[in-house]
């Protein structure tokens, strides 16, 4: 009798431990699994952002996350991700400083079968990079390019109107796209005279910001308006490829006495509170919206159905080429915000408070 009713025990043991099983997430911390997430520095807000909505997701869906900041130090994320690498991690989730300074640390990551998802930059020359997940960055750059065309209504009006050009880091795949998409909106009307380069300088590397600086950006506004706009000249816009950009050549319009009607329509992306700020103030125009939550959110879909053995989502095969091949790619869309819309975008989203914007 006392046999039967400990095999009863045992029996009912068993069956309640298969049935907590069936609620254990794929992916869990019950199964041990481990996601590296490597952030290129915390003086942008936008990666603070990025690195947080990433590790909040990640472990909302079960996963150990060891998540770095390499504040912009090539050499320390490379050894980031080394340890990372010998410490069992299970994925690597990167958004790189350099594209072309990850090659060696991830031929280790390839060779123990870890999965490598570039973040936002695509990770170049290196067969490792799994998937890439990032915005249409191709068309960032004609939403800010239809932006500008739309606010100086080249369609109808004649001109001409003067322009200067700022994109990022020529080391940043990223940049070549915003800055592509937008001058294959701007360039028609450049080559029919509406749009004036005074200055001459539209070629990709005689208008890249190194490292996407702010003071850099400011600097070479200072230097462009004291060369070409310091007699009064009118300039009407700035492309700029994103916020830490914009900010420095807003600091350098403001400066130079610009304000008011004088103040050119100014490009962004990002909307760091600065330029959302500066677009509040008139001294911005937009900013493109890249809802970090969105992109968050389909790199763990990604990260779950990698470890799951599953499709990984993607909707695009054919555009990112990191030089070992095409890199299946999710894209979201962005859209933009100024300040006719910012509270539908920014507030009723919740992505900021009214008080963060005061």
């Amino acid at each position: 009798m006392r046999k039967k009713l400990i095999g009863v025990l045992l029996c009912i043991t068993m069956i309640a431990a298969l049935l907590a099983g069936c609620g254990t997430k794929p992916g869990s911390n019950d199964s041990g699994k481990k996601i590296g997430v490597a952030m290129p520095t915390k003086d942008l807000q936008r990666w603070n952002q990025d690195g947080a909505y990433v590790k909040e997701k990640l472990e909302a869906a079960g996963y150990e996350v060891d998540l770095q900041y390499a504040n912009n130090e090539i050499d320390k994320q490379v050894s980031q991700i080394e340890n990372m690498i010998t410490n069992g991690c299970d994925a690597l989730v990167i958004a790189s400083i350099n594209g072309g300074s990850l090659g060696t640390v991830l031929k280790d990551a390839k060779a123990k079968k870890i999965p490598v998802i570039a973040y936002d930059r695509l990770i170049m020359d290196t067969e490792a990079v799994s998937y890439y997940a990032t915005f249409d960055n191709y068309m960032v750059g004609t939403i800010q390019g239809e932006y500008i065309v739309e606010a100086l209504d080249l369609k109808n009006q004649a001109g001409p109107f003067n322009i200067e050009l700022f994109t990022g880091s020529s080391d940043d795949n990223n940049a070549r796209f915003f800055f592509g998409g937008a001058m294959d909106v701007l360039n028609p009307y450049i080559d029919e005279g509406k749009l004036i380069v005074l200055s001459g300088q539209k070629e990709f590397a005689e208008v890249a910001t190194p490292g996407w600086s702010t003071e850099e950006a400011q600097k070479r506004m200072e230097n462009l308006i004291t060369a070409y706009y310091a007699d009064g000249t009118k300039l009407a816009a700035v492309l700029s490829s994103n916020d830490s950009c914009a900010i420095g050549i807003s600091n350098a319009l403001v400066n130079g006495g610009f304000s008011g009607d004088s103040f050119p329509v100014l490009t962004g992306q990002d909307c760091d509170i600065t330029s959302v700020k500066n677009i509040l103030a008139g001294t911005q125009s937009m900013s493109i919206f890249k809802d970090t939550r969105t992109l968050a959110a389909k790199v763990v879909d990604m990260v779950n159905a990698i470890m799951e053995g599953k499709e990984v989502p993607v909707n695009d095969k054919e555009t990112y080429d990191n030089g070992t091949g095409i890199i299946p790619t999710y894209l979201c869309e962005p859209v933009f915000a100024d300040a006719d819309n910012y509270k539908e975008l920014l507030i009723e989203s919740k992505y900021y408070t009214e008080d963060q914007l005061k």
